[in-house]
This record gives C-alpha cells, structure tokens and sequence, in this order.
C-alpha cells in the first residue's frame, strides 16, 4: 500500500502513470492515473494520483460529471491551481469535442472496402488478434466500432452473447464482424466459420442482420460476404 507521504517519484516505475502509460498502454491506467498525469505533480500531503481520486470522488467517480466542472470548480480543490484546472477542462473538452465530432461524421458503409479502410489501422500491425465489431443503423451508417477480445498469436474468443447486448443496447440492425490474423494469412479457419454461422443464424432471429465479416492481414483482406460465406 503506498501511503501519502510518498512521492510519486519513490514508486515502482510501472506503477508511476507515465512510465505506466510508456509501458503498457493508456488502456492500462485507471481514471485516477490520467487525471494525475494531467495534475503533473501532488503536495507534501498526497500524490497527484491521490488527489485525482479525491476530485473523482467528489464527482461520483463519473468522468461525464467531472467534465462539467468548470475551472473555478476545480480550484476549490487543495493542491488544484488555476494552470492545473485549466488543463483538466481542456482535456475532457476534446473528449466531449471527439465524441460529437464521431456523431456529426456518421460514415455510410458501401461495402467490404470501407469496412478495411476502418479497421486496418486498428489491427494491421497488431501482433496478436482482436476481435472488433462495427454497427449500423437503417441507413447503413455507423453507429460506432467496439473490441470485443483481445488474444494471442493463434487466435481470440468472440462472445456471440456479448456481441449481440452490445448490438441490441445501441440499437443496431447491422453488425459487421472484423479480426485480424497478424500471421497475414487471410483464410478463414473453421473457428471463424462457425462463429460467423453462429452469428448470422443469432442475427435473424433478433432482426440484427450480419452483413460481413472481415479479416484482416497485414496489406490484404478477405470478406465472408465477397466470398459468399455468409
């Protein structure tokens, strides 16, 4: 346990946010973290990360409540100056700016090609496989792109109960399945045969139609529904 009297400065490198960020990826830091390396440094009393949980706290631990807190909320807070509140607003106004400006874009998917043109810088230089899903609405318009698992070099596990919540709680009528394989060979193993079987046959019976599944290989692709395996 890291009391706080200690610095974060004294901590394991990998459990420092930055280093944590350079080392495992920003999909590995809490809130708390990120908040702190926005803070950049605590006080005597308590850690950066410390007082980026005391300001989640006071915000129900909800980032959408926090992102309304205005600078001169965010000074109230001991060891949160002007500077630091400023950094704070301006950085969850990108993400609110980010996720109006993916509404605002709504791209219409035409075919196997723009689905590639999604995914591949996603997962083409990935060197293990992850599975992703993209959704549409009636018009063929993306509603949004979510991963689904993340694996290893043979392969990774799509829930077909999890995909289809995930469909039905955005209220898609589409779903495009998407994997890579980091091998770059594009054939489809039996596995992804019988999930897309899975899927398609899951899909009629909830109104949710598969119109694809792609995979990925480095440069290339294969589409089920190309080739007619769908």
């Amino acid at each position: 346990m890291k009391n706080n009297n200690t610095t974060i400065k004294l901590w394991a490198e990998d459990d420092r946010p930055r280093e944590k960020l350079l080392l495992k990826g920003k999909n590995a830091l809490s809130d708390a973290e990120l908040i702190a390396i926005l803070i950049r440094s605590g006080s005597k009393e308590e850690t950066a990360v410390d007082l980026a949980k005391r300001i989640l706290k006071h915000s129900n631990n909800s980032i959408a409540e926090l992102s309304r807190s205005t600078v001169n909320d965010l000074v109230k807070f001991k060891g949160i100056g002007k500077a630091k509140a400023i950094g704070i607003v301006a950085a969850l106004e990108l993400g609110r700016r980010r996720r109006g400006e993916k509404a605002v874009n709504k791209k219409q998917i035409t075919g196997s090609r723009d689905i590639f043109n999604i995914f591949h810088p996603v997962l083409s230089d990935l060197a293990y496989e992850e599975f992703w899903i993209l959704l549409l609405n009636k018009a063929n318009k993306i509603i949004g792109k979510f991963c689904i698992s993340e694996g290893g070099l043979a392969g990774t596990v799509a829930d077909p109960l999890k995909i289809f919540k995930i469909a039905i709680e955005h209220n898609a009528v589409g779903l495009i399945l998407c994997h890579n394989h980091p091998s770059g060979n594009i054939k489809p193993s039996e596995a992804d045969m019988n999930l897309t079987k899975k899927m398609n046959e899951g899909g009629k019976f909830l109104d949710i139609n598969v119109l694809d599944h792609i995979i990925i290989g480095e440069e290339k692709y294969l589409s089920f529904a190309d080739e007619g395996l769908l």
